[in-house]
């Protein structure tokens, strides 16, 4: 007889969550995952913050660094030998 797999733990709710929201899961484990949630409030709580975070993220504007603060950061980065 086949053993099932074991539903998820919370630590592995989080290394998977980003695959799980962008739908990239296998659907097995996407169905363990979510079998997961259904009885664990801290994770269906940092779950919504998660995707909340990501939603906030989307929002935000790109800007330009002023010049004189990127020249001041590449030199920085190049005298410790940073790529």
């Amino acid at each position: 007889m086949a053993k099932k797999p074991s539903e998820p733990n919370c630590r592995e709710i989080v290394d998977l969550l980003a695959e799980y929201l962008d739908g990239s899961l296998e659907p097995a484990t996407a169905r363990r995952l979510r079998s997961h949630l259904e009885g664990c409030a801290p994770c269906v709580a940092f779950v919504n913050t998660y995707k909340g975070t990501v939603k906030a993220a989307r929002r935000l504007k790109e800007t330009d660094i002023p010049p004189e603060l990127k020249d001041r950061l590449l030199s920085f980065l190049r005298e410790r030998k940073i790529p």
